[in-house]
């Protein structure tokens, strides 16, 4: 009964189906108030929404914009009630995504089992799962290495700045023409899929 739609300004808002078909008008508006102090030519760019999904439940939405994800009660529409940084390191490097158009790129959002874990992707085919019961997240790769048969997904690092541990991958290394835009997670099954360019990979946990 609920209909929810997206702008490029980073506004989310819901309309209530049950009260009128036309959608001209909305029950709710959701937006973050965005902070003076950080404000910048890409501040609405990179707010803009490329995807927003219902929980299972009804009660939350989780929203993807190019730097985070945001997760959203229905009945709270002043701020997020959870926040979380899909890849942070690449605010410094927002000039050259804009000129090679990456920062355009739209990126899916999707739930795993009952509303507890969020799933999104990111480049050189980074996908990263949000655990909301442990306040934890993991960042794998999709590879040809990582989907053979018993390989057990090993998380994924990206480090800043001159001094980086041997576990790291530099920013300055990542692959953007490689990136996972979609996603999907089963709805009762612990197994995800990730469309990485032109091939998609299927994982399945334990």
């Amino acid at each position: 009964n609920y209909f929810v739609y997206s702008s490029s300004k980073g506004t989310i808002r819901l309309c209530d189906m049950r009260a009128q078909a036309l959608c001209d008008q909305h029950a709710k508006m959701f937006e973050e108030p965005e902070d003076s102090t950080t404000k910048s030519f890409f501040s609405e760019i990179i707010s803009s929404i490329s995807d927003v999904k219902f929980s299972s439940c009804g009660r939350y939405m989780v929203s993807r914009d190019y730097l985070t994800v945001k997760l959203w009660d229905l009945n709270m529409d002043s701020r997020p009630i959870e926040t979380y940084n899909v890849h942070e390191y690449l605010r410094s490097k927002l000039c050259s995504l804009y000129e090679n158009d990456c920062i355009f790129d739209k990126f899916e959002v999707v739930w795993g089992g009952p509303s507890n874990s969020i799933l999104t992707g990111s480049y050189n085919n980074f996908f990263r799962i949000f655990d909301r019961t442990n306040n934890k997240d993991a960042c794998f790769e999709a590879s040809r290495e990582s989907a053979k048969p018993k390989t057990q997904l090993k998380h994924c690092k990206v480090g800043v700045g001159p001094k980086r541990r041997k576990d790291e991958i530099s920013v300055e290394m990542l692959d953007f023409n490689h990136k996972i835009l979609h996603a999907h997670w089963h709805p009762t099954d612990n197994v995800i899929a990730v469309a990485a360019t032109n091939n998609l990979y299927l994982f399945t946990g334990k």
